[in-house]
């Protein structure tokens, strides 16, 4: 039990090599055609969610995600991405029902997936899921790829111990 609080400490003292920056803007449509823009969750923490409705790793994490947006309602807001293609509507709706997902899940034609992700023609391929957290000042303060060490944010509680210490206004 002492291994795993102190691995959550851990996780919540680090920053992924992709944080530490201002969050790039953008204005994506989910399943209902309403256009979320970044600078809409101005002043709120926001996740964002890099994902595939077939990847298992994410499906578990969309549980863990539901219950984060439903414990902190108001204070920080959720939001799933997916490529379109291949993901389509269809596919994004039965996972919504699956799952039972109240946040957004918005579709993304690979701009804004790239530039979260540093994609370039030499590093294309990035793991997914992948979760950006933004401070309610716009700048990525952390954020986690599914591997081995960062397993407890996807498919356990560290998630809560990381929100629970930035919105408590403590730095990450």
């Amino acid at each position: 039990m002492a291994a795993l609080v102190l691995g959550a400490a851990g996780l919540v003292a680090a920053s992924g090599e992709l944080s530490n920056r201002r969050a790039p803007g953008f204005s994506l449509p989910d399943s209902n055609l309403v256009e979320h823009d970044l600078q809409d969750y101005k002043g709120k923490v926001v996740l964002i969610e890099v994902m595939k409705t077939d990847c298992p790793a994410c499906q578990t994490f969309a549980q863990i995600l539901e219950k984060v947006q439903n414990k902190y309602q108001g204070r920080l807001q959720v939001l799933s991405v997916v490529t379109y293609p291949p993901h389509d509507l269809k596919m994004v709706e039965e996972f919504i029902s699956r799952f039972k997902i109240t946040y957004p899940i918005l579709y993304d034609c690979g701009q804004m997936t790239r530039s979260y992700l540093k994609a370039t023609l030499n590093t294309p391929h990035k793991t997914i899921p992948h979760l950006f957290i933004i401070d309610g000042n716009g700048k990525i303060v952390n954020d986690f790829a599914y591997d081995w060490s960062t397993r407890t944010v996807f498919e356990g509680d560290a998630l809560f111990a990381v929100l629970d210490q930035l919105l408590s206004g403590k730095r990450l």
